[in-house]
């Protein structure tokens, strides 16, 4: 029973890790109400286990804290639906047909995901609108979720489903700008974090477009 919780205890380090970026012992225990001296224990064995990975920076009193994050073996840990069949057809795409066929081919299909996602979403207010975003991200793969802000709503992906194909094809990454823009016409879109660029998530910043005023 307790190696059970303890795998269920782990399992949960790293999700709050992949949601996070990055968090101290502390932050991990007081949100899992598992004790530091435990929680310790665990990122002993996921950091054996080249799961998660630290950096110590300065704290209080002249200690040292410890920060901890996903290692790249840690990501893989989580569901991804794509894999290196993908790359290598692209690559083979690539190869046989061109880098500007293969753009238009790629152009051509996220075109068509785009306005199957504006049909989805073409009902409600912006707020629903957004849900029904995740939702459909999640459903593909990504581990997705959205807050409002004061500027419209941040849309943030933990995990890429297409991960492996972005890092080799980076132009595809455009193509998701591409697709919200298009499946939210009446919004502007912006990306604020990149997983390609070694942040720990992906996020998009999503806001109304302001009707310009009409002089009388």
């Amino acid at each position: 029973m307790a190696s059970v919780e303890q795998a269920s205890t782990k399992q949960d380090i790293l999700t709050q890790l992949l949601r996070r970026g990055q968090a101290t012992a502390q932050d991990l225990a007081k949100t899992l109400q598992v004790t530091p001296q435990a929680i310790r224990r665990h990122l002993k064995d996921l950091e054996q286990e080249e799961l998660i990975q630290h950096v110590a920076q300065g704290g209080t009193m002249g200690r040292p804290q410890h920060y901890y994050t996903l290692s790249r073996k840690g990501r893989a840990q989580f569901p991804n639906r794509y894999g290196e069949f993908v790359v290598d057809l692209l690559a083979t795409l690539h190869q046989t047909l061109g880098q500007e066929q293969l753009g238009q081919i790629l152009a051509q299909q996220w075109q068509a995901k785009a306005l199957a996602y504006r049909e989805a979403l073409a009902q409600g207010d912006l707020a629903t609108r957004i849900q029904r975003l995740v939702q459909l991200r999640r459903a593909e793969g990504y581990m997705a979720e959205f807050q409002p802000t004061p500027q419209g709503f941040v849309v943030t992906e933990h995990t890429c489903a297409i991960a492996a194909v972005a890092e080799t094809f980076p132009r595809v990454c455009d193509h998701e700008l591409e697709l919200f823009a298009t499946a939210l016409p009446d919004c502007t879109v912006e990306r604020t974090h990149w997983i390609v660029n070694g942040q720990h998530q992906c996020g998009y910043l999503i806001r109304p477009q302001v009707a310009p005023k009409v002089e009388a």
